[in-house]
């Protein structure tokens, strides 16, 4: 795996991200979103220290990770099992998931984040393992209409929902976007209202949704003016890969 080059401790900076995150909530009179640490290329090594450190500053909360990939996941959690409590991380796919991959996300992942069609939601709901809870599932949204770009249109939302609502083993807890990495601040955060439109319409027709996943490093206090959740942060707590 590519190593990540960071200017401060990790410590300081998940301090660091933690503050950003509770002054832009604070700044838009907005509640402070959920952390979700990006944790791909990442050495299991460097997530079990970020997961520890997250317990120390949240101990009411599990520390959550993102992967984008589902082998990569699979390895790290398999090396963390030998030396780690891995049942005190909860695992969220973030990356594109093929459906010929859906039987070992619904082993692996807590959350999949990244739901755009409904083979798919037929798919991770036939392999989801008995006794497990529910798998927590996303809907990835393509707010911009991004050519090549995946993740469903707005109107395809519904449809969608109502698929994952008629599985037992499924439980549908809002959207997810990366929208168009524009300069302009004013179009990154136009897209962003764009999906609370769509979370709050979604949570009239499902009223259990809860989480709006939107918003990285380099824009996070932009998606929390507009309502994020959940934001994913990567570079500002690993570092930049070198």
């Amino acid at each position: 795996m590519t190593p990540s080059v960071h200017a401060n401790p990790p410590h300081d900076a998940l301090r660091d991200t933690l503050q950003g995150i509770d002054n832009a909530a604070q700044s838009a009179g907005r509640p402070v979103p959920r952390l979700l640490a990006v944790s791909k290329t990442q050495p299991a090594a460097a997530v079990a220290r970020l997961a520890a450190a997250l317990r120390e500053r949240q101990p009411d909360r599990i520390p959550a990770f993102g992967e984008n990939y589902v082998q990569e996941a699979a390895a790290k959690q398999a090396e963390l099992a030998s030396g780690t409590d891995v049942a005190a991380i909860e695992w969220h796919l973030i990356g594109h998931l093929q459906s010929n991959k859906a039987r070992e996300a619904a082993t692996l992942f807590d959350w999949v984040q990244t739901v755009d069609r409904a083979k798919l939601v037929d798919a991770l709901a036939r392999h989801r393992p008995a006794g497990r809870e529910p798998l927590n599932l996303l809907i990835q949204v393509n707010i911009d209409d991004e050519s090549g770009k995946h993740g469903c249109r707005p109107d395809a939302i519904a449809a969608l929902a109502a698929a994952i609502a008629g599985h037992a083993n499924l439980r549908l807890r809002g959207l997810m976007a990366i929208p168009a990495p524009a300069p302009e601040p004013a179009v990154r955060r136009q897209a962003f209202a764009d999906m609370h439109r769509c979370f709050r319409a979604l949570r009239e027709a499902h009223p259990r949704v809860d989480t709006l996943s939107m918003g990285m490093s380099d824009d996070y206090p932009l998606a929390i003016a507009e309502g994020a959740t959940m934001v994913r942060i990567g570079t500002a707590l690993f570092g930049r890969r070198s």
